[in-house]
């Protein structure tokens, strides 16, 4: 039986890879009382009994936790910002590449990639691969998330009795420019330059939309939207979790709008195309604590077991 811990089991990730990994009957948990979560000895002695070790912690934290393993066949999934761009980490998301996948599947370090930069990567990626988009192209990127993705110390805020009248309303942040999910959409991309990212938070939990607008003219190539949607839906042609929609009719939108909640509580992520020949919008939609998080994490793990990805994901 595999042995698991979650070295920041009482953070939103951790709590979130709890729920869908308590009730398999292949894992088993290895736990700490309240107590001792915190006390490094302890944490040291849980990592390296274990098989696999999720670190649902802040940057420093899950640096300090890596120094702690001391046993080699110990895998690990780091769910913090601290690895994602590190060359001696192999990034989590699987639908890439065969080339990722299969890093994964021999992986003992995985970076668990971050929620806004899954969706912006999902579309940017293959069509920079493709050679669609050149590396300098001039992208920007806007997104919604529900207020969880800022953890328990903003889902505490928005869920208060006290809660502040300008919750209500969409906010948006990193106004400077130096959002954390930044370098690794820039790598992953292997973009010349960062995009322009502007991130919103609203009063709602969980789910969110990754939008990034594309100036057909720009292009070093002319594209129609069906042209990128074929591009997209090729490249991720098999994948159990990432789906290309259809562009327009009914069954994709039936009321026009396109809302970013719609997937709570699964590790799908749908990718749109809309738009015209002159202008054309790419979306994703995803559960920024499903495949955002917690489930990409949950979907690393059983690709590093050699068990089917979907394994209690489902």
């Amino acid at each position: 039986m595999t042995k698991v811990f979650i070295d920041g089991s009482a953070g939103t990730t951790g709590l979130q890879i709890y729920d869908r990994i308590s009730g398999r009957s292949d894992l088993e948990l290895i736990k700490l009382s309240e107590e001792m979560r915190k006390d490094t000895n302890a944490r040291s002695e849980a990592i390296n009994s274990a098989d696999i070790v999720f670190l649902c912690l802040p940057d420093a934290a899950a640096e300090e936790a890596v120094s702690l393993v001391t046993e080699p066949n110990v895998k690990t999934i780091d769910a913090s910002t601290a690895h994602r761009i590190d060359p001696g980490w192999d990034y989590g998301f699987p639908e890439l590449s065969d080339k990722h996948r299969a890093a994964i599947a021999r992986s003992y370090r995985v970076a668990n990639p971050g929620c806004y930069a899954s969706g912006f990567i999902s579309l940017v990626y293959p069509l920079v691969r493709s050679g669609v988009l050149p590396a300098d192209f001039p992208l920007t990127v806007h997104a919604v998330s529900g207020y969880s993705g800022g953890g328990k110390k903003m889902i505490a805020q928005y869920e208060g009795a006290d809660k502040p009248d300008e919750c209500n309303s969409p906010r948006q942040y990193a106004l400077k420019q130096t959002h954390k999910h930044l370098p690794e959409m820039q790598q992953i991309c292997g973009l010349t330059y960062k995009p322009m990212f502007s991130p919103i938070v609203d009063d709602y939990y969980c789910g969110m939309v990754v939008s990034v607008p594309i100036i057909t003219r720009l292009l070093p190539k002319k594209y129609k939207p069906d042209d990128i949607r074929a591009i997209l839906a090729e490249h991720y042609e098999g994948q159990h979790f990432v789906k290309v929609m259809e562009t327009g009719g009914e069954q994709t939108l039936p009321d026009g709008f396109l809302a970013a909640n719609t997937l709570a509580g699964s590790n799908d992520m749908q990718l749109f195309v809309f738009g015209n020949d002159e202008q054309i919008l790419l979306c994703s939609r995803l559960d920024n604590l499903g495949k955002g998080a917690s489930g990409a994490a949950v979907q690393n793990m059983n690709i590093m077991l050699g068990l089917d990805e979907r394994t209690g994901l489902v």
